[in-house]
């Protein structure tokens, strides 16, 4: 029976990966594992260990802490929508497009979407 926890790492997983336009097997190529068990992982079939999580965190250049985030009492409802959001070609474009750009220029970005999205 799949945990609810690891369901939920495993998402974070698939999204963060296709955020950054990363394939399951150039994932597992950086890890050093089969394409295979990354599907295991995403899907929360198989459980990832702290050591792997680690690697696959430095993969996917996010913080341990990055496939926890949302958990909790609200965490299918953050999972669905982010699944929507992602399910959308343009926005998921958009979103590679933003994971692109160099931090400090990502960061003056995102502060003027802020201003102007409060502006609308």
């Amino acid at each position: 029976m799949k945990h609810p926890v690891d369901v939920h790492v495993g998402k974070r997983v698939r999204h963060r990966r296709w955020m950054v336009g990363m394939t399951q097997q150039q994932l597992a190529d950086k890890v050093g594992i089969k394409f295979q068990q990354i599907q295991k992982y995403e899907t929360g079939m198989n459980r990832i260990s702290a050591s792997r999580l680690w690697d696959i965190a430095d993969a996917l250049g996010v913080s341990i802490s990055f496939f926890f985030e949302g958990l909790g009492g609200d965490a299918p409802a953050v999972d669905e929508q982010i699944g929507d959001i992602l399910a959308d070609k343009e926005a998921l474009m958009l979103v590679r497009s933003y994971y692109a750009i160099p931090e400090p220029q990502r960061r003056r970005l995102f502060d003027l979407a802020k201003v102007l999205s409060e502006a609308a």
